[in-house]
């Protein structure tokens, strides 16, 4: 049985709602949605490449934070508010993740929680049996 390893941001609505920012299970490292809130603030109000490149640099940071990279991710999930959004989300998708080219998933929602948040995006990623790298 795989050890599972639960790491907070520090980010208000974790305890709050009963969630992890990250879990790893294993070789198998996995964020929560992340949006484009910074400091309690949405940052790139109306911008939707600028809330999706937030979004993509939070979730690498906590990837990073359970031992996995760039390289490592696997598969991506992008759930936007506007089917006009697209080609600005998905392009600044493929801006990080172009050469890595993960299974990804696009969806259009009727919202999300803060009406200010264009995007939302989840990442897995696979580390394959590498000994854990958590940074201090």
């Amino acid at each position: 049985m795989s050890e599972i390893e639960r790491f907070a941001s520090g980010g208000p609505w974790e305890e709050r709602y009963g969630y992890s920012r990250v879990v790893r299970a294993g070789d198998l490292v996995i964020t929560a949605g992340c949006t484009a809130t910074v400091d309690g603030a949405v940052t790139g109000i109306g911008d939707p490449r600028a809330q999706t490149l937030t979004a993509i640099g939070i979730a690498l940071d906590a990837l990073a934070g359970a031992g996995a990279g760039l390289a490592d991710v696997i598969r991506t999930r992008m759930y936007i508010v506007d089917a006009a959004h697209a080609d600005a989300v998905a392009g600044a998708h493929g801006s990080v993740f172009g050469e890595v080219r993960p299974v990804a998933t696009l969806v259009v929602v009727a919202g999300l929680l803060d009406p200010a948040h264009l995007v939302e995006i989840e990442v897995e990623a696979y580390i394959g049996g590498r000994p854990r790298t958590v940074l201090v």
